[in-house]
């Protein structure tokens, strides 16, 4: 692993402005943001083309599948010639091995995808778990959406549900658990600004050296 290279990997909360968080530490840094990128760094990693990743990924919202089962990602491969190679483990398995290589390579910002599980053991990675209250997602929601409260409501509470069955699935963990998280942060309190500026704080006393000097 390039000895400067640092990750932070950020799970979100529906309407915390986590989203918007990774694009100004993106910026901040000067370093890339993944999120459905990773899905074309998969294909190209796996030689399979990027669609079947993409279609893999939207069937994964559609399934109960995280509902009655889970499959602990300890990083093992699936070869081609297993029936579930395009699998949701698949996709996990290849998008994980691609964090990795990336880590190797370069500095940057994920969202979601259980990368603060992926990348727990590498001592460079900063996880973060960004949240606020039910009024201020409901409010940032209803801005983007242009929809009433009762459809805001019922968006944000299906995408926490599929984040949390996704991240259980995979890990095993409570999506939730503050002990999951290098830091646990109120975009409301805090605010967007106020959050990247806690993040890059902690990230430089972790690391023993300024990152906005680089």
């Amino acid at each position: 692993m390039g000895k400067n290279n640092y990750a932070i990997c950020i799970t979100r909360t529906c309407g915390s402005g986590g989203t918007e968080i990774g694009k100004m530490l993106s910026k901040q840094l000067g370093i890339d943001l993944y999120d459905r990128k990773l899905l074309r760094l998969a294909s190209d990693d796996s030689g399979i083309n990027e669609q079947l990743f993409a279609k893999a990924d939207q069937d994964m919202k559609k399934t109960i599948l995280y509902k009655v089962s889970k499959a602990v990602y300890n990083g093992e491969k699936i070869p081609p010639e297993s029936g579930n190679f395009l699998s949701d483990r698949s996709l996990f398995e290849f998008q994980a091995r691609v964090l990795h290589g990336l880590l190797k390579k370069e500095s940057f910002v994920v969202l979601g995808r259980a990368a603060d599980f992926v990348l727990a053991d590498e001592p460079s990675a900063v996880s973060v778990f960004l949240t606020a209250s039910e009024k201020a997602c409901q409010e940032r929601e209803m801005e983007i959406m242009q929809t009433d409260e009762l459809g805001v409501n019922r968006y944000i509470r299906s995408i926490n549900r599929y984040r949390s069955d996704y991240y259980k699935y995979h890990t095993g963990k409570k999506w939730k658990n503050v002990e999951n998280y290098d830091l646990c942060l109120r975009t409301d309190v805090l605010g967007y600004q106020g959050c990247v500026d806690v993040i890059v704080h902690y990230l430089e006393t972790r690391l023993g050296r300024k990152l906005r000097e680089e």
